[in-house]
């Protein structure tokens, strides 16, 4: 019998990065850790599992290492979200605002056929932003989102309210500040 792990203690906390007063959320220590990690895809599939999932759409570039395991044991296709100009054929995109700006996504035109049942995979959920863009890709080509699922999940940045309407899985729940 394998003893449990605390995820949240695999999250290495680093204070003022990007910028003075931010505590980065750092998943790279998770990733790192073979046990921590293995639990943490596990329990991404969990919740999921046996809901016919046809594709797993991930963002760049942490949510591509949870995603891609994920499509892997789920035994289905992984489809890359990436910033503009990174994808070599035909695109679809949506640009979304940013505390700072704005910043632009794309995903391939043919990633997703209409009416396959999507699962869309990131690290971290704080405003939503990003992946109400990445939801907005995956319906624009008619895909059906069963699930969005986050490693970490900083809830008082209420990231919940711009993805109203999914169900939404986090593994990891902490402050923002």
């Amino acid at each position: 019998m394998s003893r449990r792990i605390n995820l949240e203690k695999c999250i290495r906390n680093i204070p003022d990065f990007p910028k003075p007063g931010i505590l980065f959320r750092d998943v790279t220590t998770l990733i790192q850790n073979d046990r921590a990690f293995k639990v943490a895809v596990d329990l991404l599939i969990k919740k999921f599992k046996g809901k016919k999932i046809d594709k797993v759409v991930a963002v760049e570039a942490r949510g591509f290492i949870f995603g891609a395991a994920v499509a892997y044991r789920l035994g289905v296709g992984f489809v890359p979200v990436r910033k503009k100009g990174k994808l070599p054929y035909k695109t679809n995109s949506v640009t979304y605002s940013l505390e700072y700006g704005t910043d632009t996504l794309e995903i391939h035109q043919d990633a997703i056929s209409p009416g396959e049942k999507v699962l869309i995979i990131d690290d971290l959920l704080a405003t939503g932003g990003t992946v109400k863009g990445v939801t907005e890709l995956v319906e624009g080509l008619r895909g059906k989102i069963i699930g969005i699922a986050f490693v970490i999940e900083l809830f008082d940045l209420n990231g919940r309210e711009n993805l109203r309407g999914y169900n939404i899985h986090s593994l990891i729940k902490f402050p923002g500040h």
